[in-house]
């Protein structure tokens, strides 16, 4: 049992010192996979890995009835959590009273060519879609949540998932042509 996973058990025992021990042990890794996720994001993106890192550290260790099972168990959930938050985040921007539709541009011409208003649409399409390929194969979608929301590349979501990376690959093209067929 490793050490992250020991201060796991201590924190679900109701250990509250227990999540002081954890950040330091998890930090960089989840910054890491923060910086990962957020390096795809649009630019002008306002939230930092820092920021999602903490967020998603404090809806983790906050959630009551948490059973961590093991490092793997942890970082799956904290995918999820910033996967979540990214999703939440997008809705935000969209919503009429943060500016809906409109967006803000910079004046040069490279930015007068994107278009991020598709770029956030897509976002959700891809969130609902993947709740529905969760409902059809929940193992599929937690690796679409591991590399696409989570940066983990093949070999880190093989030991997370716990199943060889050739899997991962299969899992991940399959996932990959679904959602793709879902949101068209």
């Amino acid at each position: 049992m490793t050490d992250v996973t020991r201060i796991l058990n201590a924190i679900e025992q109701g250990n509250d010192r227990a999540s002081d021990k954890l950040l330091p042990l998890v930090y960089e890794e989840l910054r890491l996979l923060a910086a990962q996720k957020l390096s795809q994001e649009l630019p002008g993106q306002t939230l930092q890995a820092t920021a999602l890192v903490h967020e998603a550290y404090l809806r983790l260790v906050g959630e009551e009835g948490q059973d961590w099972k093991s490092r793997g168990h942890f970082f799956r959930a904290a995918a999820e959590a910033m996967r979540r938050i990214l999703i939440d985040n997008a809705r935000r921007k969209k919503r009429l009273k943060h500016g809906g539709k409109h967006q803000r541009s910079e004046l040069d011409e490279g930015a007068l060519k994107q278009n991020t208003g598709s770029l956030v649409d897509d976002l959700i399409a891809l969130d609902e879609a993947l709740a529905k390929l969760s409902e059809e194969d929940e193992f599929q979608a937690e690796v679409v949540k591991l590399r696409y929301f989570a940066g983990l590349n093949i070999t880190q979501t093989s030991d997370i998932l716990g199943i060889s990376p050739r899997t991962v690959k299969r899992y991940w093209a399959y996932a990959r042509a679904w959602l793709l067929s879902e949101i068209e």
